[in-house]
């Protein structure tokens, strides 16, 4: 029978090693299933968190051969026989083995003001399927936290202090592109946010399972958005004479 050599992260926060494991080969194997072969014959101490085993949860989010990726869809057979590393995610703190400490992203997310529409907008509400399709692409995001640990300024740089992630981007473009919002976000989004720290090198895009268009739909529109409320000659114009301001866009 062919086997696959694994190469897998043992440790914690102390430090760890990688460890050699032979994991025997079954057609259509992807990388979680040899975690699991791990678990049930060679050590069942190896910790590892994963829930629907479909690429929908985004539980199982790893470092394979150097990129973040999700191990429930990542086939050992596309590795052609080479050694596989499979490491835990860089960006976020470590607590034992494959497992991160990802609770920042959900402290981040509480400070996004939610959806806020018109008060006496009681409906029925009707939009363009335009505006529908841009929308549902934002909201097909699992949370699987690969864009964040790709991004560099929260991978190399720290900088959970300073910029959102991603990740995060796309959570208020979804709400700031709704046709039904009320709320401007450009002043979180050019402060705490840190749009700014974004270069726009849509590493973020290449590591997304759902292929959502990060940078060039959400991320871009929002640096736009920024700049037109803060930088526009004419938008300061407004608000320096009688404190006009021009009415939320969509």
């Amino acid at each position: 029978m062919t086997e696959a050599t694994l190469h897998v992260f043992r440790g914690d926060k102390t430090g760890g090693e990688l460890r050699p494991y032979q994991v025997p080969l079954t057609e259509g194997m992807v990388v979680l299933d040899a975690i699991h072969y791990i678990q049930q014959h060679e050590d069942a101490t190896l910790a590892c968190r994963w829930n629907c085993k479909a690429a929908k949860c985004g539980s199982c989010g790893a470092e394979v051969n150097g990129k973040p990726r999700l191990m429930c869809k990542t086939r050992l057979d596309q590795f052609k026989g080479h050694p596989v590393t499979v490491r835990p995610l860089a960006a976020f703190p470590l607590i034992k083995d494959l497992v991160t400490d990802v609770s920042w992203n959900y402290r981040v997310n509480q400070e996004i003001p939610p959806f806020t529409p018109a008060r006496d907008d009681t409906g029925p509400w009707r939009m363009y399927p335009e505006d529908v399709d841009r929308m549902f692409e934002f909201r097909r995001c699992i949370e699987c936290f690969l864009c964040q640990d790709v991004c560099h300024v929260l991978r190399e740089h720290d900088g959970t202090s300073r910029y959102y992630g991603p990740r995060f981007m796309v959570r208020i473009a979804g709400l700031e592109m709704h046709p039904k919002d009320t709320v401007s976000r450009a002043h979180l989004l050019r402060g705490r946010g840190g749009i700014g720290f974004c270069n726009i090198t849509k590493c973020c895009e290449e590591v997304c399972p759902e292929e959502i268009h990060i940078t060039d739909n959400a991320i871009i529109p929002l640096k736009e958005r920024v700049a037109d409320e803060y930088f526009d000659p004419w938008r300061a114009l407004l608000r320096a004479f009688g404190g006009r301001r021009e009415p939320r866009g969509t």
